[in-house]
């Protein structure tokens, strides 16, 4: 997919063996964020280690495809770096405000509701135990995401048994060559 510079985030507890954003890294030779704290993250850690994994990097080629609570980390450091960036997917981006999402976290929520300065596509399931399909097109809305609704596929991670999802490959490819 071209010379760009292709790095994954994994949310809360990592992606693990079965997870979509491995079988990316292991067959498209993407670069994985490795944060100090999968389990008790720190958003003021994970943003940080964000950007200093990625600044080196022509930040015109970069590409960024998160998961779950990624997707604010990714969100929060538009805001607070305004690095203008290839593109982002935000894939099932975890609601920090809602009564599911679970405790642990640090710096979360609120939801950060900022315009993202570049090109942007959420991807949300219509069965997503951590954001409902409302408010992740509220958030597609005020981050100036599209937004694409999966069907029905849990919180699109390993346990929605879609593999290396070709799906969302597509929609990455599609997002990336716009």
């Amino acid at each position: 997919m071209g010379a760009k510079s292709y790095f994954i985030l994994p949310g809360l507890n990592n992606s693990g063996p079965g997870h979509w954003q491995t079988h990316w890294e292991n067959e498209y030779g993407f670069t994985r964020i490795q944060q100090a704290d999968w389990n008790h993250p720190v958003a003021e850690d994970w943003i940080q280690t964000m950007d200093a994994a990625i600044v080196t990097y022509p930040l015109k080629e970069v590409v960024l495809i998160g998961h779950s609570l990624a997707c604010n980390t990714i969100v929060q450091w538009a805001a607070r770096y305004n690095h203008i960036i290839k593109a982002a997917l935000l894939v099932a981006p975890s609601d920090t405000e809602a009564p599911s999402y679970p405790q642990g976290t640090s710096g979360f929520a609120p939801m950060p509701l900022n315009r993202l300065p570049f090109p942007s596509v959420i991807v949300t399931s219509s069965n997503d135990e951590y954001v409902t399909p409302r408010r992740a097109q509220f958030f597609a809305a005020n981050w100036g995401s599209d937004c694409i609704d999966a069907g029905i596929l849990g919180h699109i991670n390993a346990a929605s048994g879609i593999g290396n999802w070709p799906q969302g490959f597509a929609i990455l490819e599609q997002l990336v060559n716009r």
